[in-house]
């Protein structure tokens, strides 16, 4: 018996030592991956501390060894765009290979939503799927994840663009890379490192938060461990439920919650068009019921009516008069066929329980998608709606990536430097906009802080915030979407840095618009000027100087390419504002004359500012140059605006 514990105790010292000498690699390396063309290629990895290494690909071997604590990196000289190539490591004991190893421009895709937003749920999805097999085009999708720590792995796998991946696919990346390929002819990879709904924070590391006297503040409350996060989250979810409602109801109250004749004077109103966390249930997961009353006049005709919606995050259940008409989950609009003899003239209720699996959630799409409708009758829906909530998920308390700064830095970005890439694309900025004084000095350190970690001044590309009805902000009461806009603007500054406007194509009702394939080209555009130094125009008209003249004020224009244009059947310009000393703002004609823009208004007789494009849902703008590209949304004015007071990690 001694022997043979010896003998086991031996063994297993073996087989360990063994599975420790193993040869690793993090999961950004891996089959159908697209190294960078052109550039110095660092592979990484681990094994037995001064275990040799050997790397081949591509007619070069490169040799080195581990460090005391088992890490190695060797580097590929620069190569031209090509392949398929395997690419093997071997090890003192095992022997690791990828195939199908492409060389092109790889890019990181990252930011909330929009980025993350997938090409099965784009506009044109239907079409462009069947078609989309594009085997030169890899995506690495990156597995959500948060940590407090910087990580060295993340969870993902690469995968070969085909009618079968591409739905997965971020649809603005997507559309970029279908865009570079068509200009460059050769591979494209996309790292896809997006989460919906974060702040720019998150995605910034403890070292550069340290460097920001604001911001040190929040890096100094990164806590040990995430358990006291979870007491915290969970104490602050009752809270919001007992401040609304008193506490969750019973089962049995539920199920009374589709009656007509159920009291509901002591539920919440909310107008339902847009992601709920905006509307007072911040970070709520778990299940919302909406009531509305409608009223239909005598004598209407109330056969073959239908009940209809735009897309529900995530699923919902529609009743009538108490009787459940349909049921859907995802991204597609609603529409419930509603039985003869339900309805009735007068008093009818529509009672919907939405529940939300994570991130937003609610009614989403566009005002006219709510409707009741039949041959001879039409009740508009959108608007106020009764809402109690039901039930709350864990994930509403438990940590999550905006629940402290550096979480998706550590998680999600760092474990993928330094991978060799040519530049970045990030569409966020719409969970920071209540901050947007403050994303001035946030949203390029954060830039800064990327280019530090890896090395170089990458181009870094991003999208500007679309027109969107975030809360009716304009000149007149403020918006802290366009001064998001102004601080994305002001970040043109700081060198190899591009961005595409969008606010020609966002949607009034929706903070996700569907038109991500204009979003791709337009950072294709910019990407083929400043990461490939394509000559021409990639970009619309910027702000240059303000004249002025009487009652009038003249615009001059940088970047005006061949010229001004005005999209508009008609030829009137709209989206200008024009203000005097008073600073109260009017509606301005305004026309072109050569590369300038002359507004005036009758009530400003003396002008001091104009802006152009100043609100939430600035969707009206059609100023552009003759390349078709619109003009960036601008204000020459410098007076106070409405987010300056907000600080990251203040109520």
């Amino acid at each position: 018996m001694k022997r043979f514990a010896l003998w086991f105790c031996l063994a297993n010292s073996l087989i360990s030592q063994t599975s420790f000498a193993d040869v690793r690699l993090p999961n950004v390396f891996g089959s159908h991956m697209v190294l960078q063309r052109r550039k110095s290629i660092p592979i990484w990895g681990w094994a037995d501390p001064s275990e040799k290494v050997i790397l081949m690909f591509n007619g070069q071997t490169k040799t080195g060894k581990a460090d005391k604590e088992g890490k190695w990196t060797l580097r590929l000289d620069p190569m031209e765009a090509g392949g398929p190539y395997q690419l093997v490591i071997k090890g003192k004991q095992n022997t690791v290979s990828y195939d199908d190893v492409l060389l092109g421009e790889v890019w990181v895709c990252s930011g909330q939503s929009n980025m993350e937003w997938p090409l099965r749920a784009a506009a044109n999805a239907k079409t462009e799927i069947p078609l989309a097999n594009y085997p030169n085009i890899r995506q690495l999708l990156v597995k959500k994840d948060i940590s407090l720590t910087p990580k060295d792995n993340i969870e993902g796998s690469w995968d070969i663009c085909t009618p079968e991946t591409a739905p997965s696919f971020t649809a603005v990346g997507y559309f970029f890379a279908k865009q570079l390929q068509k200009e460059l002819n050769v591979p494209v990879g996309l790292i896809n490192t997006s989460w919906g709904g974060t702040h720019s924070e998150t995605w910034t590391s403890r070292e550069a938060l340290n460097q920001n006297d604001e911001l040190r503040l929040v890096a100094s409350k990164l806590p040990a461990t995430y358990e006291e996060v979870i007491k915290s989250g969970s104490e602050r979810t009752q809270k919001l439920v007992a401040s609304q409602q008193g506490g969750l109801p019973t089962a049995a109250e539920i199920r009374t919650w589709p009656d007509p004749a159920l009291s509901t004077s002591q539920w919440k109103w909310m107008n339902v068009l847009g992601d709920w966390e905006w509307k007072g249930l911040p970070t709520l997961d778990g299940v919302v019921w909406f009531r509305r009353e409608v009223m239909i006049p005598e004598g209407s005709n109330l056969k073959r009516m239908t009940l209809q919606f735009g897309p529900i995050d995530d699923q919902d259940s529609t009743y009538i008069n108490g009787q459940l008409v349909g049921s859907g989950k995802g991204t597609s609009p609603r529409s419930y066929p509603v039985p003869d003899g339900l309805l009735k003239p007068g008093r009818n209720v529509i009672a919907v329980r939405v529940q939300d699996t994570g991130g937003a959630g609610g009614f989403m799409g566009e005002a006219e998608q709510l409707r009741l409708a039949g041959e001879s009758v039409l009740v508009p829906l959108a608007g106020s709606w009764q809402y109690r909530i039901a039930s709350v998920s864990e994930s509403s308390y438990k940590p999550g990536p905006n629940t402290y700064a550096t979480q998706l830095f550590n998680a999600m970005l760092k474990p993928l430097i330094p991978y060799a890439i040519a530049g970045t694309i990030w569409y966020q900025g719409e969970s920071n906009a209540s901050r947007a004084y403050q994303y001035r000095e946030s949203f390029p350190l954060m830039i800064q802080d990327w280019r530090k970690h890896w090395g170089y001044d990458f181009p870094f590309l991003f999208v500007q915030l679309a027109s969107f009805n975030a809360s009716n902000g304009d000149s007149r009461k403020g918006s802290t979407w366009a001064e998001l806009r102004e601080a994305q603007t002001m970040t043109l500054q700081l060198p190899n840095t591009g961005m595409a406007v969008t606010a020609d194509i966002g949607e009034r009702s929706d903070i996700h618009p569907k038109n991500k394939e204009d979003v791709g080209k337009r950072l294709a555009a910019e990407a083929m000027r400043i990461a490939y130094q394509k000559p021409g125009v990639s970009a619309g008209p910027i702000f240059d100087k303000l004249t002025v003249n009487g009652n009038t004020a003249t615009i001059g224009f940088q970047n005006v390419g061949s010229g001004l244009s005005v999209k508009d059947k008609y030829g009137y310009l709209k989206g200008f504002e024009i203000a005097g000393a008073d600073q109260k703002f009017y509606f301005a004609k305004a026309d072109i004359q050569g590369n300038t823009v002359v507004v005036h208004a009758d009530s400003v007789t003396t002008p001091v500012a104009v802006r152009y494009g100043w609100a939430d849902d600035n969707g009206d703008v059609n100023l552009y140059n003759r390349e078709g590209f619109p003009a960036i949304p601008f204000r020459t004015d410098t007076w106070k605006g409405i987010t300056e007071a907000a600080k990251f990690g203040e109520p």
